[in-house]
């Protein structure tokens, strides 16, 4: 039985070890395979500035850019947000952020397709669906760390905000399930193609679905086809649920963690399916 290495991410050969890998259940293999996937992601997201940097300035880049240079949208009528301009974009940034968080965790999976670090994970676990656990625990600390920088330049920049301590745990949470759904979204894309240059694939329906939300003005005020698409959008209620929060009110917040429930499964359908795919190909 072959295991890999906590720090290094290299395969190493488990026998009776001082911590006993070689005899622990099915659940502690899952787990700990889960967990050293975990770690390395983060190590490495933590310790590379090329990493690190895109995943901070690009949230704060269209939080600056929305909220500062249209901050005139609240004066049009018809806009009855009451926390302001600022806190509505925050809403939006703030989803949007925890979803390309989960969009760079595929970029993850790609790299080490190419870099034959899954392959040696595939070998040495028996549980290779922990894969999907380890890169999406990754995701959310992430995320964490990120929603957390950009409530403190929202705070910062004036943003006036409602919630009571409730509100803010349901927006954290609504902010994961995002990220979990952008995980599993493009891992099953990863999975498939196992190569960076599938990046645009993973990307660029994410960016399309979210942009097909009310980004710059309340849903109400849309019209033609944006509108239409807007309301079967299911990430519609995710970014409408986060703004009411920010504002401390609950309306969306049901619906909205029901559809990420929903299509959660579908997805979770879809990144395991490319798993398998991995699998079948040798990775």
């Amino acid at each position: 039985m072959n295991g890999v290495d906590d720090r290094t991410g290299q395969v190493r050969p488990v026998g009776r070890t001082s911590a006993g890998i070689g005899r622990v259940s099915g659940p502690a293999r899952f787990l700990q395979s889960a967990r050293i996937l975990a770690w390395r992601n983060v190590h490495n997201f933590f310790t590379n500035p090329a990493l690190l940097l895109p995943a901070i300035l690009f949230p704060l880049f269209f939080f600056t850019a929305f909220a500062g240079g249209l901050s005139r949208v609240q004066h049009v009528p018809g806009f009855n947000y009451p926390n302001g301009y600022t806190t509505f974009q925050f809403g939006f940034v703030l989803v949007q952020a925890a979803a390309f968080g989960g969009v760079f965790a595929g970029f993850s999976i790609a790299r080490d397709f190419e870099s034959g670090f899954s392959r040696r994970v595939m070998l040495a676990t028996p549980h290779r669906s922990s894969m999907i656990l380890g890169y999406s625990v990754a995701a959310m600390v992430r995320a964490v760390v990120v929603v957390t920088l950009l409530f403190v330049v929202g705070l910062a920049s004036g943003m006036n905000v409602s919630s009571g301590p409730a509100d803010l745990v349901l927006i954290v949470l609504l902010a994961m399930a995002m990220n979990m759904l952008a995980v599993l979204f493009a891992s099953g894309i990863a999975f498939r193609f196992r190569t960076i240059q599938a990046g645009p694939l993973m990307q660029t329906p994410m960016f399309m679905a979210l942009f097909l939300t009310p980004v710059y003005v309340p849903y109400e005020l849309l019209s033609g086809w944006v509108k239409t698409v807007a309301g079967v959008n299911p990430l519609t209620k995710v970014v409408e649920a986060s703004r009411y929060l920010l504002a401390g009110m609950t309306d969306e917040v049901a619906i909205a963690f029901g559809l990420c429930l929903v299509v959660g499964l579908v997805l979770f359908g879809w990144s395991l399916s490319g798993l398998r795919n991995a699998e079948r190909s040798g990775g």
